[in-house]
């Protein structure tokens, strides 16, 4: 199945985006238009993103960028064997780059400041700080003939400052963790479940219910909402959850919940 929404413009572009995984097991994004291809993260093997790349019509040899969002391996561990084959510049903060092992691979490394804002080919890109217990970790939002799409994944609870920069997005990817009870009764040990439920941890359902129904922008044509704990939460309860937030706000939003270990459909605008 492909999502499919148009954009007219003097220059018509479709922007392309595939959520390659999405879980504590890896993640990586891909977006694209005409001209320009980033990943966000590439947290998978070097068989996995090929394969998933190739899915969609794509290959690391095309890739323009990828960027970082913070040091964790579910984020980074697939840059060494991506890196050793192909030169591609790599995007981090200032904080984040000495600390991702790069397995001896002398990376081309553009570094930025938290909150700074620069351009890749015909895509526009900000960052921004997001809680989360890293060194320097950031969300996103890329822009692209009059198209946005922000991704905030891995942060313990919604900040103003997060939601700002969130706003006005046409496709968001946002993280819904766990199931406060679930996670509660679950195998983790108590201080892992701190560390979870905690405000540089991860996002509850119901934290993501409430942003749905106090903060989710009108212009939001689809939520996809990933980094499901495989112990502590389960699709069918996210989808629950945040189809009544959506429902009560009288909102139509597509709704996507992205499996762990599986890659999403393609979405084009």
């Amino acid at each position: 199945m492909i999502s499919l929404s148009l954009k007219i413009a003097e220059h018509f572009t479709i922007v392309k985006i595939s959520v390659l995984a999405t879980s504590s097991s890896g993640n990586c994004t891909f977006v694209g238009t005409d001209s320009t291809r980033i990943l966000i993260d590439a947290g998978l093997t070097r068989r996995d993103t090929l394969e998933r790349m190739a899915r969609i019509g794509e290959h690391p040899e095309k890739l323009d960028a990828i960027l970082i969002t913070h040091e964790h391996s579910d984020h980074v561990s697939g840059l060494p064997v991506l890196l050793r084959k192909w030169k591609i510049p790599v995007y981090s903060t200032h904080l984040t780059a000495p600390t991702v092992d790069f397995d001896g691979v002398e990376p081309r490394l553009e570094t930025f400041q938290a909150g700074t804002k620069f351009t890749i080919g015909d895509i526009d890109i900000t960052s921004f700080t997001i809680p989360h217990d890293a060194v320097d970790p950031v969300g996103y939002t890329v822009e692209s003939q009059g198209i946005k799409f922000g991704l905030a994944m891995d942060l313990g609870y919604m900040p103003d400052s997060v939601k700002y920069h969130l706003r006005g997005c046409h496709m968001m990817v946002l993280e819904s963790n766990h199931d406060l009870e679930m996670l509660k009764v679950g195998p983790y040990p108590w201080s892992v479940k701190q560390r979870v439920m905690g405000r540089k941890g991860h996002l509850s359902n119901d934290i993501v219910s409430q942003f749905i129904l106090e903060d989710l922008d009108t212009t939001v044509e689809t939520l996809l909402l990933g980094h499901l704990s495989e112990h502590n939460n389960h699709p069918a309860i996210v989808s629950l959850v945040a189809s009544q937030a959506l429902e009560r706000r009288g909102r139509s939003t597509k709704l996507v919940v992205a499996e762990p270990r599986r890659q999403s459909d393609i979405f084009m605008y």
